[in-house]
């Protein structure tokens, strides 16, 4: 049987589908790209905007048109948000939301030889625990994603993420440094931590975010850690500093803002002010040199007029962030920002994207400048073309590399030299 995997979203859904992906190889499935011809495809859906559910939709269609026969599963966020509006899409034979990921395999074998139509969404439940899963590897033979935290208990007011991945509930220590092991034996040399509100990890065990970054730092064999998006509120001096005193770790810090205007985060339920957001990043940039500070902005949020716009758009620039996603605010059904007046129209929206990619295209040009003239360590990940070799160094720079050696999975020392408009060019020192 061939079954084919097309992921939507953040880093655990990919981390998700990885073991997804593994669990079916282990029983005897022959896994194949999303545009091939298979048996089975599983979509493994984003909700986090209404574009989202929209490409899920999309693809269900296009796999049932690409082959008829075939069955198609629907998992994630999603059908655990909207169970009712999943249940209606007609292309999906098997729909599963957020929980029990690992029954899917069953659920399959089942659906293939009754030819019933499976619908099985767990309700999220106070005190659940951490679903046990452990990726062996990835595509990338570089970086591995590594997912130690699991839900959401912070309703911000335009986020439906709450209400799809539940409780929080964090890998236990022994789990995560099994699986590290794990992967620094198979030739991982950078790990990325990840979680749906990352830095909640360890609420309810009675640890933090920063005993698992630690314990990956004196992970043997793992040489370079990184973390997912942080919610910056949650992010103390004392973590600061006890991460800065790791050797392994990348000097790169998503700090997920929303808006740079204080009256706009009130009303998203945002946990922090610009005050603190400002704080928090005067800290990192102190404790670590050459530290890029990304992030995520959102425009035409509810009320959102040009002042506070104006706002966001300055305090933006203020930061000086390296890199920027920029998103205009979606709907969302069941959030308390759905229901609030003075909602922004799509023209305006696009128009302040616009405004607002455009000035943090500046901010991450700048950043790559003074890149220029310093020595960094990069791991080369890929080979781009004509023996142009990319890579990313502790920092997170894009650095193009000239080589007639294959660089591809070596961490190599190289000399910046230039910038372009994404990326530094360097050759090899």
């Amino acid at each position: 049987m061939r079954i084919a995997f097309y992921t939507l979203g953040c880093k655990v859904n990919q981390y998700e589908t990885e073991v997804l992906s593994q669990l079916f190889a282990a029983d005897g499935y022959d896994i194949v790209a999303p545009d091939e011809t298979a048996d089975i495809y599983v979509i493994n859906s984003c909700t986090v905007t209404a574009t989202g559910d929209k490409k899920t939709r999309q693809m269900l269609r296009h796999f049932k048109s690409q082959n008829p026969a075939a069955k198609v599963a629907l998992t994630g966020c999603f059908p655990q948000a909207f169970p009712d509006a999943a249940e209606k899409l007609p292309e999906a034979d098997i729909i599963m939301g957020a929980r029990g990921r690992a029954e899917l395999v069953k659920v399959v074998s089942r659906c293939l030889a009754t030819d019933e139509r499976i619908i099985d969404i767990r309700p999220h439940e106070k005190g659940e625990t951490f679903e046990r899963m452990a990726a062996a590897g990835f595509a990338e033979r570089t970086r591995a994603f590594v997912k130690i935290e699991d839900g959401c208990e912070r309703y911000c007011s335009y986020c439906i993420i709450p209400t799809a991945r539940g409780p929080v509930r964090s890998k236990p220590m022994d789990e995560l440094f099994e699986e590290l092991r794990g992967l620094a034996a198979s030739g991982y040399q950078e790990v990325v931590l990840v979680g749906i509100n990352l830095s909640c990890y360890g609420k309810e065990l009675g640890l933090r975010l920063i005993d698992a970054v630690e314990l990956a730092c004196r992970t043997k064999g793992i040489q370079r850690v990184r973390l997912g998006s942080l919610e910056p509120e949650l992010l103390t001096d004392e973590d600061i500093e006890r991460m800065a005193a790791l050797p392994q770790m990348c000097p790169q810090f998503h700090l997920s803002l929303q808006s740079g205007c204080d009256e706009t985060l009130k009303r998203m339920n945002r946990h922090y002010d610009t005050a603190e957001y400002t704080r928090i990043t005067e800290s990192l940039r102190r404790h670590f040199d050459h530290c890029a500070i990304t992030t995520d902005i959102m425009v035409g949020f509810p009320g959102e007029d040009e002042e506070e716009f104006s706002r966001s758009l300055a305090f933006a620039e203020k930061i000086a962030f390296a890199k920027v996603h920029v998103f205009a605010y979606s709907q969302r059904p069941g959030t308390r920002a759905a229901v609030l007046s003075q909602q922004v129209s799509k023209a305006e929206k696009a128009s302040r994207s616009t405004r607002m990619i455009e000035l943090t295209e500046r901010t991450r040009a700048d950043f790559l400048q003074k890149q220029v003239g310093r020595a960094m360590s990069v791991l080369f990940e890929s080979h781009v073309t004509d023996g142009i070799y990319e890579g990313y160094s502790e920092n997170y720079t894009p650095v193009h590399v000239r080589s007639g050696e294959d660089l591809r999975g070596t961490i190599r020392p190289v000399q910046i030299s230039g910038a372009e408009s994404d990326f530094c060019t360097g050759s090899l020192a």
